[in-house]
């Protein structure tokens, strides 16, 4: 037999310059980060420019704090912020036995004095006090601003954490609550920070408790403190309840325990809504799922409604919350853009049953991020003092189309796509 033909195939080598591969591929990584990175900058630097030209400063409406009670809890909604500060100090002056102050922003401003002028009082005068603020949200405010006398206790919360650098959850969120709790028997939460702005010129909603209930926010502080103290700082007792309330609970969001119970009772209470949904949000970037359940409501006829504001006081979150308009429109959701001022608030009402109040955003940072504590309550009464809220607040704006906002400029699609890679820092 005939030998079988040689292959005419002759094996080339080539020679791979590793090294410039990589410097190929980290260019071009450094280039892709580059791109989004400088166009967030950009957009931060206008919108400084355009906010000292036209600052979020004009009046809005409010309205007078409400009572609801719940059981043996009365529930007070607050507007405004000039009240509601009103209202804390006054139960601080009062305070008898203890004073638990949590806050992510207090600013070193006449506002922010008379609080620490509060508490510090409240310490000499023999209360037990206990302060938390955030360490990176105050780093503009002067260090020592926050000496206080000896007898209140202070714990802030670390400016710089070991995961901020690796993104690790459990070692990087911000604590951004706000508490207070006096004599385990009047608390408030919700989303105002202290200082001047918050007073006057913010659009917020906070609540306060007066009965058993309080022990919901109670708890969440001693827990926090005794999670976070340090050598110095003495243990708080943990106290079980003696009343139970479920119809009015906090759920609190604790990332070194990879526990994030708020995007859960929203997403439950989306589930269950057959009429409206009526969410107030200062930054709205919802996950696939949220967006996924808002869209599924509207699409079994319940009027789901959105308010934020039409320019926040965080141009990089108004941009990439914009990147969800497009389906949410085009699904039926309502968008209510807030003119003229920063709305906010961090609370939603479904069907006239369910609410919560609360810190946190409906955005990756809150939701999966920070030390976050929302009330959930079911409700009539304090439903329908939401719905007032928010119909109050519709009244101060105007609704996106999706005829408009198909016609947004081909520079600002643009812009989104660009920004869209940061999202996760947000």
């Amino acid at each position: 037999m005939p030998d079988a033909p040689r292959s005419s195939f002759v094996p080339v080598h080539v020679d791979i310059d590793w090294q410039r591969v990589r410097k190929i591929v980290s260019r071009t990584a450094l280039l892709a980060a580059a791109i989004p990175l400088t166009a967030g900058a950009t957009v931060m630097a206008i919108d400084k420019v355009r906010g000292q030209r036209y600052p979020l400063d004009a009046r809005f409406p409010t309205a007078p704090p409400t009572d609801t009670t719940i059981d043996d809890t009365t529930a007070t909604v607050y507007t405004y912020g000039a009240d509601l500060y009103e209202a804390m100090l006054d139960a601080i002056a009062q305070a008898r036995h203890t004073v638990f102050l949590e806050t992510y922003i207090w600013k070193g401003d006449p506002t922010g004095e008379r609080f620490k002028e509060a508490v510090s009082d409240a310490a000499r005068r023999g209360v037990q006090v206990y302060v938390i603020f955030d360490g990176f949200a105050n780093l503009v405010v002067p260090p020592s601003f926050f000496v206080f006398p000896p007898q209140v206790h202070v714990l802030r919360f670390p400016a710089l954490r070991a995961g901020l650098l690796t993104l690790n959850l459990r070692h990087s969120g911000r604590d951004h609550r706000k508490i207070l709790v006096v004599d385990d028997e009047v608390a408030f939460v919700g989303g105002y920070n202290i200082g001047e702005l918050y007073a006057t010129k913010w659009r917020d909603t906070h609540l306060r408790l007066r009965g058993p209930a309080a022990w919901e926010l109670r708890n969440a502080f001693v827990d926090f403190w005794n999670r976070w103290r340090g050598a110095k700082h003495p243990v708080l007792q943990d106290r079980g309840a003696e009343h139970w309330q479920p119809a009015l609970r906090a759920a609190r969001n604790a990332p070194s325990d990879l526990v994030f119970p708020i995007r859960g009772i929203y997403l439950d209470a989306i589930d269950r809504a057959t009429h409206h949904i009526y969410i107030t949000q200062a930054y709205f970037i919802p996950d696939r799922d949220i967006l996924d359940a808002l869209l599924a409501a509207a699409a079994r006829g319940v009027d789901v409604r959105v308010l934020v504001p039409e320019r926040s006081n965080h141009a990089l979150a108004d941009w990439l919350a914009r990147g969800r308009y497009t389906r949410l429109l085009r699904g039926g959701v309502r968008i209510m853009l807030y003119q003229g001022a920063m709305v906010h608030a961090k609370t939603a009402t479904i069907d006239g049953r369910w609410s919560t109040v609360g810190t946190a955003n409906i955005d990756r940072l809150s939701l999966t991020g920070n030390y976050e504590i929302n009330l959930e309550i079911v409700d009539d009464g304090v439903a329908t003092t939401l719905e007032d809220v928010f119909r109050m607040d519709e009244s101060n704006s105007r609704e996106m189309t999706y005829e408009e906002w198909a016609g947004r400029s081909p520079l600002n699609k643009v812009a989104e796509k660009i920004l869209e890679p940061l999202e996760p820092l947000l």
